[in-house]
């Protein structure tokens, strides 16, 4: 199966002052093209540290990062956000849509950075937002929005321009367990439908039941003694 993105090595360190602070120690993992791939672990085990690193927000100590066969950890910063606006969509906890913009204009934002029509990307982002059950909201700004709509405008934005790589960072972190598996059901449903690579980072246990794959992070390195019984839990749930 094609590998659409490669860890060899990766380590993350921080100063602070004359400290050091290891948050990713010495990992490696393999993402396989159209995967589910779960980061499950604790507050400070290094899991979103890792989706930074992944997603270039972060440059590692050493090791190396590729997607799509291309070392990002050695782009420069233009090369970079070139990349991302062609290959990654992002779904953040906290939302971070635009206030000041509707739920119809935040959905298109990131098809304006690639020079999409207006007429077109307006009609895109109509179709995701139908897609994620909010048609009626479309000249909704944030803040007449419950906590899962604005997820739900999160997620359209997320894969309007159909990446072939989504990072979901706690995506159900700020909702109750209801709205959390309504919202887990279509992030799912999209990365199927399109053959996407998909990598969720939370500490709910039981967000790794929709992934393919399960990774623990522990202390900034891989738990597989963890993962090993995460893996059998997995195939009972599949069963």
């Amino acid at each position: 199966m094609e590998k659409m993105i490669q860890l060899e090595h990766v380590r993350k360190v921080y100063r602070l002052g004359d400290e050091k602070v290891v948050a990713v120690d010495d990992i490696s993992l393999d993402i396989a093209a159209g995967e589910v791939c779960c980061l499950l672990g604790t507050s400070g085990s290094g899991k979103s540290t890792l989706l930074n690193l992944m997603a270039g927000l972060e440059k590692p100590t050493k090791g190396k990062i590729i997607i799509k066969g291309k070392r990002v950890d050695k782009m420069s910063e233009s090369t970079l956000a070139l990349f991302r606006q062609q290959n990654i969509g992002f779904v953040f906890q906290s939302y971070n849509l635009m206030p000041m913009l509707t739920a119809l204009e935040n959905v298109a934002l990131p098809l304006t950075f690639r020079g999409i029509p207006v007429k077109k990307r307006n009609q895109m982002a109509r179709e995701m937002l139908r897609d994620v059950g909010l048609e009626k909201y479309v000249k909704h700004k944030p803040t007449q929005m419950s906590g899962g709509q604005q997820q739900r405008v999160g997620i359209a934005r997320a894969f309007v321009s159909r990446p072939p790589v989504v990072f979901a960072d706690e995506p159900t972190g700020n909702l109750d367990s209801k709205t959390s598996q309504e919202v887990m059901d279509i992030i799912l449903g999209m990365a199927k439908q399109h053959q996407q690579t998909l990598v969720i980072v939370t500490h709910d246990p039981s967000i790794s039941n929709y992934a393919d794959a399960v990774h623990t992070i522990l202390d900034g390195n891989l738990d597989l003694t963890n993962r090993e019984t995460l893996t059998i839990t997995q195939e009972g749930i599949d069963q």
